[in-house]
């Protein structure tokens, strides 16, 4: 009986390549938890152009994934825009899409999720801030 020996080439495509990129180490952001402030720039594509937009607002959950990768870690992020008018944006840790994170502030919270902040509005949805010793 005679062996023949098969060889797999890996081809590149598009998916591949998306694929590789969200299986890319961590890309150095700071730790934060839920309740903090970030400020999130994300590259957004208008027609041909492409340019950096800055999403601010409170983090009212942080999912960690699956245990076996942690590939589809994302948060959510809440912020009010014009006239009172509430927006949630859920990001992926790893995207390509998610430029930098910066934490403005921390805050002190009981709960794994903020979902209770959607049903609250001006004074009463503010979060004590946390204080850092420095």
């Amino acid at each position: 009986m005679r062996h023949t020996a098969y060889f797999f080439v890996e081809r590149i495509s598009p998916v591949n390549q998306l694929i590789k990129s969200l299986e890319a180490p961590d890309r150095g952001f700071p730790s934060f938890g839920v309740g903090a402030t970030v400020k999130v720039s994300v590259r957004i594509v208008e027609g041909g152009k492409e340019r950096t937009q800055a999403f601010q607002g409170v983090v009212i959950r942080v999912r960690q994934g699956d245990s076996d990768n942690a590939n589809n870690r994302n948060f959510t992020v809440r912020r009010i825009a014009s006239h009172g008018i509430a927006v949630e944006r859920t990001f992926l840790f790893r995207s390509p899409r998610v430029e930098r994170i910066e934490v403005l502030r921390e805050a002190k919270v009981r709960r794994a999720q903020l979902y209770y902040l959607r049903n609250r509005s001006g004074k009463a949805a503010r979060l004590k801030e946390k204080r850092m010793n420095a």
